[in-house]
């Protein structure tokens, strides 16, 4: 299940039980906004018109939890704003006050048109190979959408086979996106899944190669699925029952259950493969071993990573037996697939590893003996994330500092070769299959878009496949990595990025922080061109590494969640101070930024230190951290946040939940709320509660606005041009509230 985003790179809901004491609604006000003012910058630029704010209703709605009283007056804010005229109302209210603001700001418009120009090269994503066929997509620069392409052998020419761009032409379906994507293994099928509006549900579909002609099949109710191949006729997936009519978007999900599509045939013949009624609540997974034999089920409670892992033997393209062999029966640690041959299973674990180890699993198809567990790379200081066997190779990723790089060994773990990189970046990818001679790989870095290379798995020759052509020069940049001390003395790592003629005069420029700090990921090293363009105007961006994600290991995780969720937050607040006590961000000129969990962080921070920044951006975040287990995935979230239900963690959220701990009469920073309307991941309700909170509150004369994207998501699949809008109104407010002087 997905956490509230990574975002990339990668994201939120938990409550109480019901509730004990008395809850009333009783009188309604409305809340009616001052008068448009105008006043000095904080960063003393030109006086600007501020927005008066639309009405908002405020109920009297007091709830009595663990002995407080607690006012929610804004829970009618909850109702989807599809089918809530009243809160649709409300939104385009909103909507249209930011936007009459955002139309104002200087050098929004060469902003747009400094990020078109950064998205205007031609790019690639990995390639898979299939049957001879090599599967990718491609975008040519400034298309909404990347298409799939197939080549007849690497040197083939590229061949559209499902171009998501033409799909709007289609009436009543809404604004669909293509989302993963998986060849069968004889390269004569790919199996596909459609997003639509941004959110978490997918449709799949299957398209012939040959033909490129899109088949029958529409598979429907797919939320977090992988898509296992069993041969080239039928593959297994994860779905969940059709949800009640009118709660697709809000209600929480159970019973998701592993099913067999045989192509060909409706959704109403599949066949369940695998559920647990008994634990309505796991989420599953299933993947199959490149020579067909296992499926690999892996499921989970929450974002926790903790999961038990069964396989299914498998033959002539169907399950063979459907009783389950167990490998990791209990839910206590992480269990990655990297891949099957024969009888044995490497997986990647946690278990007595907090930096993980690569393991083998010996099956017996027979079922008359136990699997057998064998150490093959034992665990070391860095994190071991990832792996894949290409050829008769072993290609295993690895966390360090941070960034990522890759090692080579054999199936023994025996090392044969380092994969380097002479610059601080993030190596990854390396996809492939046990007898293939290549593999691909990415490299990234904040000032380098990725480009793609081949390796040669028998050789270790490495030569190029894409490499973008820039409207920039990398080398007028400089990615440092630095540290500093937290609240509590933690040294904390945090990436730096501005031009060199800036680090080289050791002036101070206006600067944005970015952050994460939750559900074990990893923020490495990458590239986004809304950020070029804040450093192709002068300014700063740094990425702090802060704890609770998953940059070093189990312990650095467990010391941002639960109860230790404000170390997340001292980290942040401490990586401001450090900016300016070093003179890199410049005094009333630090902006803060972070989606979903990250959005979160930002608004705590915001709470907790309003003094510290000039401006934020708070993207699709998880805001009421009371009631965030009511909506759909929300309560996978509970081994990050606790659960509100229980009184030890409901005290810790009350502590820091952003809705709650608004502080008027303080001067806060001027903050643009983002969201989208189909957000089904972070319901969009958080966002709308606590900017009606801020706007009620006596918070100085900065703007405190709200902008909620149409027809789009918590992220993933937004197209191009709502990218472009949306960075471009979010940087234009950043560079007005810090100082940042635009073109």
């Amino acid at each position: 299940m997905p956490a509230p985003g990574a975002m990339a790179r990668e994201e939120a809901e938990a409550l109480a039980a019901p509730v004990r004491g008395p809850s009333s609604y009783s009188a309604t006000t409305t809340v009616q906004p001052s008068a448009t003012e105008r006043m000095p910058d904080r960063a003393g630029i030109t006086t600007f018109s501020l927005p008066s704010y639309p009405p908002t209703r405020r109920d009297s709605l007091i709830e009595h939890q663990f002995g407080e009283d607690l006012a929610d007056p804004y829970r009618w804010l909850e109702a989807d704003v599809r089918s809530s005229p009243e809160v649709a109302g409300w939104v385009a209210q909103q909507n249209a006050a930011s936007s009459a603001y955002l139309a104002q700001l200087p050098g929004r418009d060469a902003l747009r048109d400094k990020i078109r120009s950064l998205f205007a090269y031609e790019r690639f994503s990995l390639p898979r190979k299939a049957g001879g066929r090599y599967f990718y997509t491609r975008n040519s620069g400034l298309q909404n959408q990347a298409v799939l392409q197939v080549r007849e052998g690497l040197e083939g020419e590229g061949r559209t086979l499902v171009d998501p761009n033409t799909w709007g032409s289609e009436p009543g379906q809404g604004l669909r996106t293509l989302d993963a994507w998986v060849p069968s293994p004889g390269g004569s099928l790919v199996a596909f899944t459609q997003q639509r509006d941004g959110s978490d549900w997918r449709t799949v579909r299957v398209v012939d190669v040959a033909s490129g002609k899109m088949l029958d099949e529409r598979l429907e109710w797919a939320n977090d699925t992988a898509i296992g191949w069993v041969g080239d006729s039928g593959f297994l997936y994860a779905r969940y029952p059709e949800p009640p009519a009118g709660e697709a978007y809000r209600a929480q999900v159970f019973d998701k259950a592993i099913w067999f599509h045989r192509v060909g045939t409706p959704q109403s013949a599949d066949i369940k493969v695998f559920a647990t009624p008994d634990h309505r609540d796991w989420n599953h997974r299933v993947t199959v071993s490149s020579d067909g034999r296992w499926a690999i089920i892996i499921s989970s409670a929450s974002t926790l990573p903790r999961r038990t892992v069964r396989v299914i033997p498998l033959e002539r393209g169907k399950a063979q037996d459907l009783t389950a062999i167990s490998i990791a029966p209990e839910m206590t640690d992480d269990w990655k697939f990297v891949e099957g041959l024969g009888d044995h299973l490497w997986f990647i674990t946690n278990a007595g590893a907090p930096h993980y180890r690569l393991v083998r699993v010996d099956l017996d198809r027979s079922g008359k003996s136990s699997p057998s567990l064998n150490v093959v790379i034992g665990e070391t200081d860095d994190t071991l994330d990832a792996g894949r066997i290409v050829g008769n190779r072993l290609i295993l990723s690895y966390l360090q500092h941070g960034a990522s790089y890759a090692v080579v060994t054999d199936l023994k773990g025996r090392p044969k070769r380092a994969i380097t990189v002479g610059a601080i970046g993030s190596a990854s990818g390396f996809g492939g299959r046990p007898g293939d001679p290549e593999t691909f790989y990415q490299f990234s870095s904040f000032n380098q878009p990725p480009a793609i290379f081949r390796l040669d798995t028998r050789t270790g020759e490495v030569t190029p496949f894409a490499v973008p052509h820039l409207s920039f020069n990398p080398d007028d940049y400089v990615v440092e990595q630095r540290s500093f001390p937290s609240k509590d003395g933690t040294r904390v790592p945090m990436y730096v990025v501005r031009k060199r003629s800036l680090a080289a005069s050791s002036t101070a420029a206006p600067a944005l922080l970015y952050g994460y700090g939750g559900f074990d990921v990893a923020l490495t090293p990458g590239y986004s061109a809304v950020r070029m363009a804040w450093l192709e105007a002068g300014g700063v961006f740094a990425l702090a590494n802060i704890r609770g994600g998953g940059e070093f290991g189990r312990a650095w995780y467990d010391a941002g969640r639960l109860a230790n969720k404000q170390n997340s937050f001292d980290d942040f607040i401490a990586a401001g101070e450090y900016l300016i006590k070093e003179g890199i961000a410049a005094k009333g000129g630090l902006a803060i930024q972070g989606g979903s969990n990250g959005g979160m962080l930002v608004a705590a921070v915001i709470n907790q230190r309003p003094d510290l920044f000039a401006a934020a951006n708070p993207d699709v975040g998880v805001m009421d951290m009371l009631r965030f287990d009511r909506f759909t995935s929300g309560r996978f979230w509970v081994d990050d946040y606790g659960s509100p239900s229980r009184e030890a963690d409901w005290r810790v959220l009350r502590s820091y939940s952003p809705y709650h701990n608004i502080r008027p009469r303080a001067d806060y920073p001027a903050i643009l709320v983002t969201t989208a309307d189909t957000d089904d991941r972070v319901v969009p309700a958080h966002s709308f509660k606590y900017v009606a909170a801020l706007q009620a509150a006596d918070l100085g004369l900065r703007p405190h606005l709200l902008r909620v994207e149409a027809q789009a998501g918590h992220g993933p699949g937004k197209p191009i041009d709502k990218v472009i809008a949306s960075g471009a109104d979010v940087l234009a407010f950043l560079a007005k509230w810090t100082g940042l002087a635009l073109e």
